[in-house]
């Protein structure tokens, strides 16, 4: 094997899982091909949080750049920015998006510059430069036929719904959730689905159009129980239109719902303790 399709072996839900498989490929392959398995083995250190770990496995693959292809220098510099994003080092992780995208733009690997472009948008976050950046990537992914840059269409448009959405353009966001959408819908990603559902009726709660917003928040909680799952963000988001509808007493049971599940999330307890109580507070629990 000299050559493999690397983002079909991604499991990103199982970052641990994905590491073992790309693993036991490494000794299928050989030159470029194990540079790029091991720019990912390092993706799957950062995605759990051990940083120095990917840092050093970088570092192994930076000894090993010079003499190789496009794809393993530009694979390294978006896992290398990946990493300093993640632990919070937005500057050293824009220098290296950035050197991305100029290298794979000039080896024509489009879905590795879309993705560039994709990290690049995220580390300006909530801002107009957020938006550019995904526009770039969307414009280069909707000309090509690249699966990956395809792939990436959906989370560039939600990301800058997101970022619309928190510089109050209510509207302009509202149709990008609507597209996000529809993009997830015909790739039959049903979780994804449920996931954008829940942002265009959050947006229109933004809007004050809280009937419509409840509505659609009402039957995606039937929608996670026909599949037998549970989401607290749906039962908080439930109980909000409900408050601003007036029905307090319908809301609380649902605010109730929102604090058990969401106290459940480790990141939630440990990023939204604010609002964790605040969710306590207006379920009147004791």
């Amino acid at each position: 094997m000299t050559d493999i399709d690397i983002d079909s072996y991604w499991e990103y839900g199982d970052p641990a899982a994905s590491e073992a498989l790309f693993r036991s490929l490494l000794s299928a392959v050989q030159g470029d091909a194990r540079l790029e398995l091991l720019t990912q083995i390092a993706r799957t250190y950062s995605l759990r949080g051990q940083f120095v770990d990917a840092h050093r496995l970088l570092d192994e693959v930076a000894a090993q750049l010079p003499g190789a292809g496009a794809r393993p220098h530009v694979r390294y510099r978006l896992e290398q920015g990946r990493t300093f994003n993640s632990s919070g080092e937005t500057e050293p992780a824009r220098e290296q998006f950035m050197a991305a995208w100029e290298q794979a733009a000039a080896a024509e690997l489009v879905g590795l510059a879309v993705d560039a472009a994709h990290m690049l948008a995220i580390t300006y976050t909530g801002t107009p430069t957020a938006i550019d950046w995904n526009q770039r990537g969307l414009a280069l992914a909707r000309s090509a036929t690249d699966p990956k840059a395809q792939e990436l269409i959906p989370a560039m448009l939600n990301n800058s719904a997101w970022d619309l959405h928190d510089m109050g353009r209510l509207e302009e966001a509202l149709l990008l959730f609507t597209e996000a959408q529809e993009a997830w819908t015909a790739r039959a990603k049903p979780q994804r689905i449920r996931v954008a559902k829940w942002s265009v009726a959050r947006c229109l709660r933004s809007l004050g159009r809280y009937e419509d917003a409840l509505q659609r928040q009402l039957e995606l909680a039937a929608d996670y129980r026909a599949a037998k799952l549970v989401d607290g963000y749906v039962y908080e988001e439930i109980a909000e239109n409900l408050e601003a509808l007036g029905r307090v007493d319908e809301a609380r049971p649902y605010f109730a719902q929102a604090f058990v599940e969401l106290g459940k999330d480790a990141w939630f307890v440990q990023h939204e303790a604010a609002r964790l109580a605040s969710l306590h507070a207006r379920a009147e629990l004791e």
